[in-house]
């Protein structure tokens, strides 16, 4: 399983169309085995959610997104956890994976 994260200064941003980069994490039998950080493509309806598949994302933790993204991500075979709290992505990871991950409203900034 890979999580595609949106950061900015290292910790989740509600903004993912606009993040300076996005950490993408490899999980295997519940542990983290790999994160790398990888600079965006420039932001465009579409190309996030076919980037991000490309680079083998599962799933994407974000502060919140508007339904027609999280339809391209859904699309890509991306599950979307909206509403998460801009922690480290590490931190998101581990709580997405212990079932403690914190989610409130959708704070989509569009």
């Amino acid at each position: 399983m890979k999580f595609a994260i949106p950061l900015a200064d290292g910790k989740l941003t509600a903004h993912f169309g606009h993040c300076q980069e996005f950490a993408l994490i490899e999980v295997e039998n519940d542990e983290i085995k790999k994160k790398d950080t990888h600079v965006p493509p420039p932001h465009e309806p579409g190309v996030l959610p076919a980037w991000l598949h490309s680079l083998g994302a599962n799933v994407i933790i974000a502060g919140g997104m508007g339904g027609r993204a999280i339809d391209l991500f859904k699309q890509n075979g991306i599950n979307v956890i909206v509403g998460a709290p801009a922690l480290e992505p590490e931190e998101l990871v581990r709580s997405y994976l212990d079932n403690t991950l914190s989610t409130g409203a959708n704070v989509c900034d569009h």
